[in-house]
């Protein structure tokens, strides 16, 4: 229809909303698609805040699709088209992607500069949605960095947000982060438990992350239900006892 009306900023609306939804089912190629022809519109015509957005979920496609040099380099640009047309929330928004691809390169003190960065942004402007994203990321961080108690209180703010909100993506993740935090504290009951939850939300809502938790809850069910081998008893003084080392 926008094409044969030459609406084109309609029609660069269109393809990067098809962009975004290709995106959270999984379509990488197709998003990536339909978000670079989004791009090229928006700068045929001189919208500068719809090719900083488009760009910004293009450089979440890269990532997801595991592209991270790409990422971060259009993420970078991303924060200095919203600086230019003084979008915050667009900052905010390109501050918390970068964050994670800094956590993913191993830059973990940068990660955690970039999401305090936003997320002070993100309270600034009263965005709980961006507020919630954020306390996630950080959540996420601080799993990995071994932190699992700041780890889950930064999930549990964001795991009521995400409910206040009625926002499922930011719920199930809190849940998939909280759980995450549990079975690296060794309670897999509690840990299980809440990765069930994420897994129902991330599959009524046909998110590719749902095979990822169905897996993690896999991997350890395997773990729990295989029998740990019993030492033998000692042949001589100096005899080692095999074991098997627990994950």
């Amino acid at each position: 229809m926008f094409r044969d009306l030459g609406h084109r900023y309609g029609q660069g609306d269109a393809l990067n909303e098809l962009g975004t939804v290709q995106m959270l089912a999984g379509n990488y190629a197709a998003a990536a698609e339909c978000l670079q022809q989004a791009l090229a519109l928006y700068q045929e015509i001189g919208h500068r805040l719809g090719q900083a957005d488009a760009l910004f979920n293009l450089g979440r496609v890269q990532r997801l699709a595991g592209d991270y040099q790409a990422a971060a380099a259009s993420q970078r640009q991303v924060l200095e088209q919203f600086r230019d047309v003084g979008e915050r929330s667009g900052q905010a928004n390109a501050r918390n992607e970068l964050g994670l691809l800094q956590q993913l390169a191993g830059d973990y003190l940068a990660a955690a500069a970039s999401h305090h960065e936003a997320l002070d942004m993100f309270r600034g402007l009263g965005d709980r949605l961006g507020e919630a994203s954020t306390l996630n990321s950080l959540g996420e961080l601080l799993c990995q960095t071994s932190d699992t108690q700041q780890a889950r209180d930064r999930h549990a703010q964001a795991l009521a947000i995400a409910r206040d909100l009625g926002a499922p993506e930011e719920e199930a993740r809190a849940l998939q982060g909280i759980g995450r935090c549990h079975m690296q504290d060794g309670d897999r009951g509690e840990g299980t438990a809440k990765l069930r939850q994420a897994l129902a939300i991330y599959q009524r809502m046909g998110t590719p992350e749902a095979r990822r938790v169905q897996q993690t809850l896999q991997d350890h069910e395997l773990v729990s239900t295989t029998p740990e081998r019993q030492p033998a008893p000692p042949q001589t003084a100096k005899a080692i006892s095999p074991h098997e080392p627990r994950r």
